[in-house]
C-alpha cells in the first residue's frame, strides 16, 4: 500500500521546538502576505492612524481598540489570501464557486475595514467634539 502525507513517518515537534517552529511558519505567512500590496496598504493605513491618534491627542484606550481592530484585519486578510491561493492552485479556470469564494473573502476584508475606519471617526468626533 502506498504511503499518504497522512501516514508519514516523520513525528511532530513538541515543547519548545513546536513553538520555534510555528513562529517560523508564522513568519514565513507574513513574509507571503507582505507581498500582496493590500496588505501594505493596511499597514501604512495604521501607521497613518497611529499617528493621526497622536496628533489628535487620543486615549489609551483609543489605541488599543484600534491595535485590536488592525490585527484582526490583518488575519482576515491572510485568510482571504489564503482562499485566493486556494482557489487559483485548485481551479485555475474561471469557476462560479471560485469566484465566490474570493468575493467572500474580499467582503469580509471589506467589513474589516469599514470597522477600522468608523473606529478612526468615531475617535476623531470624539476628540474634536469632546465626547465621552
Amino acid at each position: 500500500m502506498e504511503n499518504t502525507p497522512l501516514d508519514s513517518t516523520l513525528g511532530k515537534a513538541s515543547g519548545v521546538r513546536r513553538i520555534i517552529a510555528a513562529t517560523r511558519y508564522s513568519m514565513q505567512g507574513l513574509v507571503r502576505l507582505w507581498r500582496e500590496q493590500a496588505f501594505r496598504h493596511e499597514v501604512y493605513a495604521f501607521c497613518a492612524g497611529l499617528a493621526l491618534f497622536a496628533i489628535v491627542g487620543a486615549a489609551a484606550i483609543d489605541y488599543f481598540i484600534f491595535l485590536i481592530l488592525t490585527l484582526l484585519l490583518f488575519c482576515v486578510e491572510a485568510l482571504n489570501t489564503a482562499i485566493e491561493e486556494l482557489v487559483d492552485r485548485i481551479s485555475p479556470e474561471i469557476s462560479t464557486v471560485g469566484r465566490h469564494a474570493k468575493d467572500l473573502g474580499s467582503f469580509a476584508v471589506f467589513c474589516m475595514l469599514t470597522a477600522n475606519g468608523l473606529f478612526v471617526l468615531y475617535v476623531l468626533a470624539k476628540t474634536f467634539f469632546r465626547l465621552h
